[in-house]
Formats: structure tokens, sequence, C-alpha cells
């Protein structure tokens, strides 16, 4: 697809309806899990956090480290092929109703911009006329109100990262203002110029959408065998009003087919059911499948459907085998085995653990495989919640104990209620 070299500026007339409706009571979800769940503490932390420097996520409640890599491997792929499936049923629902691009579009953007500059008309000829005090003001006016807006979603957005209470009070690093700094920039560039843009070109479920969808998807279609041939005096029904045309917030003609850049956001559908209820008739335009008949059931559907539960099914195997910590344990850095004094053997070890869990737990650490003499040296482990440690594990044996040279050593480091082996070996003079 070419760039057009010239930005081509979309009015959208204002409209009500039923689907616009849903489209507020959808919208007002989205915000309050963007602007709420930042601030909801479970277990010491926020109820979701992307922790990049502490190199952990936090999922209500639920705390995930590099090992856990896996599991989050497997929700990104239940959540791609979910997309999938509601695509290949449902079309681009997600990107008219749940889309942050769409919601701020529609619920701030929108609603801003005729309040300061009037609807539709009213803009179209201010922007064709010369800069004056009201043009210049209002404008001003528009992209500070804008400026503000971005400031504010990029906060939000950096506090998933950050933590709300941090951010917001100053106590974040100059990364993390740097990032919101740049955040509001690239949001007042989309609010204030690029916006359909970005679903046309940029947005990447919009280039996989051909692929996901087929004559089985729910897509916003013209009833042209109603409608056509259209005019006030034509037999038709359409008397090409072109309502459909001035509420589109994408610029086209729903009347010219699917088109790639349509978002079924049902704006059209509102403004041609306004109209046509005048007339005592339904709407030309509704939510429909090109095919005309709805299946559900079909090829594509039961493949994404039985991957999900493949990927499901693999999920629940990897958490119920996960445990409350992750560790290892390694030799000392520098150190094979060392003969005391004493004439014992003693061999040091690191042992690093993790906690997954939002409450703090003892460990302790006992090992198998040597002669029941073998002196272990370790401390009792307290874990804090989401806390990594490393504490030193001293084994010894007398001498005259071990014959070869190593000797396989399992290690057992459990709490009350879970346990950890691990797998290392004792070195000694052995022949």
């Amino acid at each position: 697809m070419i760039l057009p070299t010239a930005r081509t500026w979309v009015y959208p007339l204002s409209v009500n309806g039923r689907y616009q409706r849903i489209h507020r009571v959808t919208g007002a979800l989205l915000q309050a899990v963007l602007f709420v769940t930042p601030w909801i503490d479970v277990g010491g932390h926020p109820a979701f956090q992307v922790d990049i420097a502490g190199r952990r996520l936090y999922a209500f409640g639920a705390v995930f480290t590099p090992a856990d890599n896996l599991l989050l491997v497997l929700i990104g792929l239940a959540a791609a092929f979910s997309l999938f499936l509601f695509t290949a049923v449902f079309g681009r629902l997600w990107c008219g109703y749940a889309c942050p691009q769409t919601v701020f579009l529609e619920e701030w953007i929108r609603p801003v911009e005729n309040f300061i500059e009037g609807d539709r008309g009213r803009r179209m000829a201010r922007d064709r006329g010369p800069w004056n005090a009201d043009k210049t003001g209002r404008k001003l006016a528009k992209w500070s109100a804008y400026l503000l807006m971005s400031f504010v979603v990029a906060m939000t957005f950096v506090s998933w990262f950050s933590g709300a209470g941090v951010l917001w009070t100053g106590g974040s690093g100059s990364v993390a203002y740097g990032m919101v700094s740049f955040f509001t920039a690239l949001m007042f560039w989309d609010f204030a110029w690029f916006r359909e843009q970005f679903c046309n070109y940029l947005c990447p479920y919009a280039r996989i959408q051909g692929v996901l969808c087929d004559d089985h998807s729910l897509v916003v279609a013209y009833d042209d065998r109603r409608g056509e041939p259209r005019g006030k005096d034509s037999p038709g029904a359409c008397i090409d009003c072109l309502k459909c045309v001035a509420v589109c917030p994408q610029g086209i003609d729903i009347r010219d087919g699917f088109q790639l850049e349509c978002v079924t956001c049902a704006r059209c559908v509102d403004a041609c059911a306004a109209v046509m209820a005048k007339r005592g008739e339904p709407s030309l335009v509704n939510y429909a499948t090109l095919s005309g008949q709805p299946r559900t059931v079909r090829a594509r559907t039961v493949v994404y459907a039985s991957l999900i539960g493949i990927v499901s099914v693999a999920f629940v195997g990897v958490l119920a085998g996960r445990h409350e910590a992750d560790g290892y344990i390694s030799r000392s850095p520098g150190s094979l085995y060392t003969v005391d004094a004493d004439g014992w053997i003693r061999n040091t070890y690191l042992l690093r653990l993790t906690s997954h869990e939002n409450e703090p737990d003892q460990w302790q650490v006992e090992i198998e495989g040597l002669p029941a003499v073998a002196e272990v040296s370790a401390p009792s482990i307290a874990l804090d919640p989401a806390a990594t440690t490393t504490v030193p594990v001293v084994v010894r044996v007398p001498p005259g104990h071990l014959i070869e040279r190593s000797t396989p050593l399992r290690v057992r480091v459990h709490s009350h209620d879970d346990e950890l082996w691990m797998d290392t070996s004792f070195l000694s003079e052995g022949t």
C-alpha cells in the first residue's frame, strides 16, 4: 500500500444511535481497566505491573519471573489464537469497540474537537478559511486539551511499568519520565494529526484481518439489493444522502463494498438507521456476512478453537508443576574442593532462590547422596515476596569416606508446603 502524498483530512459528523451507546459502554470498561488497574494493590504490588528492571511480571497476585517464560509464551499464544477466533467469527469488532486508538478518538478527542470547533460543517469551513484570531484561538485551545490528555494517557501507560504511586508523586527515575515525554509527544501527534491513518497504514491487526476473515465473518455491509439504484427519484431505497459517508471516521463509502479501512464501528449503521426510520424502513447498512449466511462452526474456527484448547491444557499442566520458588545451585566461583585443617573435605556452593509468591516464606536446605557423617552448613532462608536471594551452602565430608573423585549430590530445598530438588556433585581427593 502506498501512502498518500498529501494528508486528506477526515471530518466525521457526530452521530448517535444504538451502536454508539454500546461503544460508550465498552469504551468505559476499557478506560476503567487502563486507569484503575495500576492503582489496585494486590500483595504489596500493583494488580498488574511489568517490572522491566526487576525482570518480573505481577498479575493479580501472581509473580512471573524469567523462569516462567514458557507460561508467558502459552498466555501469548492463547491470546493470539483467541483473537484469531474472535476475528474469524465477529470480524473487526475489537477495532470498532475496544481498541484504545478508537476509544480515545471517539470518547476523548472528537467530543473535545466538537465542543471547541463545532461539528463537521463548521470545522470544514474554518479550516478552509484564513488564519484569524478565532481560528488561532480555537486551534490552540484544542491542541492544549490534546496535549493534556496525551500526558494523562502517557502517565497511565508508564504506570503499568513503573508503578502509579511512585510515578505520579515524582518518585520515578529519569528513564520513566523520559518515556512519559516520548509517549506524550507520540500520542499528541496521533490525536492531533495521524488519527485514522494509524488504522490504515500502521496497525498490524488491520494487515492480517484479510487472512483471518472469510465470507462468513461479521462485517458492516450495505444492502445493495434494496438500496440500488440510489437517488431520491430512483426505485432504490438509498436516497444518496451521504450520511453514511459523512459520519465515517475512516473517510470511506461503505456502499463501495467491503474495504480494509473499515473498523466496523457502526457509525454508518446508526446514521442510515436514523434516516431510513423517517421513511419507515430498516437501515440499508447493517452487520452481516458477505455470504449472507452466518456460520460459526467452520474449518478455520474449529482449528482456532482446537489450538486454544491445546494451549490451555498445556498452560494448566505447566502451572500445576510450578513451584512457589525457582532456584539453582552452582559451585562457588574459583573453587573445586578444599581440605580443611582437620582433614575434612569441603565443597562450597551458592544457592539462588527466587520467590513466585506474594507472601514471605522460610526455606530449609538438606542433601542426599553423601555418607551420613557429612555435615551441611546452610542458613535458614527467609524469602520475601517476589524477592531473589543467594546464600552459601557448605558441605563437609570426613576423610576416608569418599572413593570417587566426583560424587552425585542432590540438594533438597523445602518450605512448609513445597520442595525443590537440584542436582550437583561433590568433589574430593578420591581416585
